[in-house]
């Protein structure tokens, strides 16, 4: 029993020094928050590290949680260059995280990374996040799950691109994250300023 005992309490000790450990959490980032990790380098597909604050452009920053193999995301890519856009002419950084670090040797891979970017003419930074470390501090769920964040890197949107997936015909309706940019910019109410996320669950180790 005492044997019993001792493994337990080791057992306890190491699920809450992982659960105090930074970057372990998986804790919904609430409106208003901070980007964590912000000063955090992550590998680019370039072969360059890039940290959030370094992306962080005037006028804010817009993080999207994405791979490259999962439906979702390939319904939905081909709103990232539309975003790349939307981004350069307002001053707002953008951003593309691959988080499945359970299928990093696979079709998540660095090198895969790569050439989906190139198939897909990318033209916004592409990080790796390590052990889904980032992923673990916003809280994001799905690929994709995008936030936006305004010029003091505080969070004013989050959730999906549009209602694509919503509509039966899986033709968009309502563009929550352009409507969200625009007031953003405007400094007018987001409404809605958190819709729900769908995709294909980032892939934690």
């Amino acid at each position: 029993m005492k044997i019993l005992a001792t493994y337990v309490g080791t057992i306890l000790s190491v699920i809450v020094l992982a659960a105090a450990l930074p970057g372990t959490e998986n804790k919904p980032l609430t409106l208003g928050s901070k980007a964590p990790l912000a000063e955090v380098p992550l590998k680019d597909i370039s072969g360059s590290f890039y940290s959030l604050e370094d992306l962080k452009r005037e006028n804010g920053l817009l993080v999207i949680f994405s791979c490259n193999t999962c439906p979702f995301v390939l319904g939905w890519e081909d709103q990232y260059p539309i975003l790349g856009a939307i981004g350069t002419r307002n001053n707002i950084g953008v951003v593309l995280i691959n988080s499945n670090e359970a299928k990093r040797a696979g079709d998540d891979s660095f090198d895969a990374m790569v050439q989906h970017a190139q198939e897909k003419y990318y033209s916004t930074p592409y990080l790796v996040d390590e052990n889904s470390r980032l992923a673990n501090r916003f809280g994001a769920i799905t690929t994709p799950h995008v936030f936006l964040f305004d010029k003091d890197l505080q969070l004013v949107y989050k959730g999906s691109i549009n209602d694509k997936y919503e509509q039966k015909d899986e033709k968009p309706q309502k563009f929550y994250l352009q409507n969200a940019i625009v007031n953003m910019l405007a400094g007018k109410p987001i409404q809605p300023a958190e819709t729900k996320q769908m995709g294909c669950s980032i892939k934690r180790k």
